[in-house]
């Protein structure tokens, strides 16, 4: 046996050599990615600014970043598929925006395929470690506090998105697996420019940060200091893997060396270590999910069904929102919020005490959409009432016999980014990717973040009254998302918007916004990404981005407000004919490009 280890082990070291020679050219070559949308690390160039909206005929992508965007464009104009444009900027996404999602992450995938008019989903949540049990985040008899139980190795889950962007190569994919790593691995070798919502991240976590030795020695200098806008950040740890990968596939993450070395990272860090092994690495399986969809309007709306929660929520808000006539109310009418905000209250009632990991759990699923079922949970809304009125609790589908849960205390933090893709053959992709917090367990391997998915398990396993909470911690189990990739279809089954955002329990909120400010209020679909954040998720108060008009007579109506800062990550394209239009959150630096 120790004889065909060291067999495997130099094969894997010629293999390795020969990949390394390989790519070299990868290097050499320019990646097409024009001097002036990316930092020159000779001249120290910034970025330069962009407009956020694009309008094109053939095709778009749309991503949290400028270099993100312009990878995915490139594999565009190649013509590769919706699946290449999502690989390269993921890849890219992973280097640049750290803090919010890569290789050592997980998400969830809706992809559209225009030629076989199917739509499909693919799970690629984080699951928990086999040895994982209810009381991981127990110490001392207690449930721990968020921060000690995020940072270190306690936190990790098995990523998800290599094997995702793997699998979606092999499924969509047009061009050739290597050529799809060329942006990200040229930029890890040569460097970056830090852009100033990086430098406010690291920033904003520095404290924590300097904690961890390969966090420490990556974004901050040799005596200490955090880097700074106009600083070229290079990574050739991470240019490694991506060469590795690049070769062998996913499994330069889930075997070998990396998996010794994640392992060794999660276990052996002293102040909060992790069980994960290599075995968890490499038993680790994507799952193939129906899409949850449900009629608005003359549209049907398509999102993730569970483990995520963000898709069965937005679709059970808009079904309890259908009788209503938002449009001739309008965006700016304190009535409109009245409702949107009841409606939304009573959905995530539903789903904090049911949505969980649907192979672990006995859920309603869609049941909770049931027309019978709205139709009761909308006679507790009161368009002469404010929210903070409002009879706000779980309800009992009528063909669901399952068990009661208990609603647990999952806490939901917002590191998370999205792509949308619509490509030259008309396919649809819309993908939300996450590490969970900003730079995750603030853990590194291979030149990336680990993620701390695991906190969005309920840290206590049953509740007040002694039953168990659906999302507790189980070992092999995905956590509870609020992630919520859209595709919107209209009465032809076209596909007409591509939607979804980052940004925690807010996603929710944030996506379901659009999609009325859109379909109901016929708001451009730039505009609406730039409107003030607007939402509910109990009936103790709607919160509210900015302390304008609007919020001031939505609290001259009764209702409880809360003025607060509500950094969303949207990103969305809006199809009409011929004509794609995509969007960017103003809130962050992404863009959107197209031809």
């Amino acid at each position: 046996m120790q004889g065909k280890n060291k067999a495997i082990s130099y094969n894997y070291m010629i293999l390795r050599l020969f990949l390394q020679i390989l790519l070299l050219a990868f290097a050499l070559v320019p990646s097409g990615l024009a001097n002036d949308d990316r930092a020159n690390p000779e001249t120290n160039t910034p970025l330069l600014e962009h407009e956020q909206r694009a309008i094109a005929h053939e095709f778009m992508i749309s991503t949290a970043h400028p270099l993100a965007t312009q990878a995915g464009y490139e594999m565009l104009e190649r013509g590769g598929s919706a699946a290449d444009a999502m690989i390269a900027a993921q890849l890219v996404l992973g280097l640049v925006e750290p803090q919010s999602s890569g290789l050592g992450g997980g998400a969830f995938a809706l992809y559209y395929d225009a030629d076989q008019k199917r739509l499909s989903s693919i799970d690629a949540r984080e699951t928990a470690p086999g040895l994982a049990g209810p009381f991981l985040f127990y110490k001392d008899g207690q449930a721990l506090g968020f921060k000690e139980a995020q940072l270190g190795g306690r936190s990790v889950g098995v990523p998800g998105v290599p094997k995702l962007l793997e699998q979606m190569h092999q499924a969509y994919g047009k061009l050739t697996w290597m050529e799809l790593f060329e942006p990200a691995i040229d930029l890890a070798e040569h460097g970056f420019q830090v852009t100033p919502r990086l430098e406010g991240m690291i920033e904003a976590y520095a404290e924590n940060l300097k904690n961890f030795d390969g966090a420490k020695g990556y974004l901050f200098t040799l005596d200490g200091q955090s880097l700074k806008r106009g600083d070229v950040l290079k990574n050739k740890d991470y240019a490694e893997t991506l060469r590795d990968m690049a070769f062998s596939g996913s499994s330069a993450i889930y075997e070998g060396p990396l998996a010794e070395e994640i392992e060794s990272v999660v276990q052996n860090y002293a102040e909060n270590p992790g069980i994960l092994t290599r075995q968890d690495l490499q038993s680790y399986r994507l799952e193939k999910r129906n899409p949850v969809c449900a009629p608005y309007r003359i549209y049907k709306i398509c999102s993730m069904g569970e483990p995520s929660s963000g898709g069965l929520t937005i679709l059970q808000t808009l079904s309890l929102l259908e009788p209503y006539k938002l449009a001739e109310l309008g965006a700016k009418n304190p009535e409109s919020w009245n409702l949107i905000a009841q409606a939304s209250a009573l959905a995530f009632t539903d789903r904090n005490l049911y949505m969980a990991d649907p192979d672990f759990v006995n859920t309603p699923g869609i049941l909770l959409l049931d027309p019978r079922y709205i139709e009761e949970r909308r006679k507790l809304i009161d368009p002469l009432r404010p929210l903070k009125e409002a009879k706000i609790a779980a309800g009992v589908p009528p063909l669901w016999n399952g068990p009661l849960y208990a609603e647990g205390n999952t806490i939901d933090k917002p590191g998370t980014s999205h792509i949308s893709v619509v490509d030259g053959q008309g396919n649809v992709l819309s993908m939300t990717t996450t590490i969970e917090s900003a730079f995750g367990s603030h853990l590194m391997a291979g030149g990336f973040f680990l993620n701390n998915e695991l906190t969005d398990f309920s840290f206590e396993p049953f509740g007040e009254d002694g039953r168990l909470v659906a999302n507790m911690i189980e070992g092999g189990k995905r956590p509870r998302s609020s992630m919520a990739p859209v595709i919107v279809f209209d009465h032809e089954n076209q596909p007409i918007l591509v939607i979804g955002s980052a940004g925690g329990s807010r996603i929710i909120g944030y996506v379901l916004q659009r999609i009325i400010a859109v379909l109901d209020w016929g708001i451009g679909v730039q505009e609406a990404l730039a409107m003030p954040n607007i939402l509910a998720r109990s009936s103790n108060k709607i919160e509210v981005e900015e302390n304008d008009e609007l919020a001031r007579e939505i609290t001259s109506a009764g209702h409880t407000v809360e003025i607060t800062e509500m950094n969303s990550g949207l990103t969305a394209i809006e199809i009409k004919g011929d004509t794609l239009i995509g969007a960017a959150d103003p809130r962050r630096e992404g863009i959107a490009k197209g031809r």
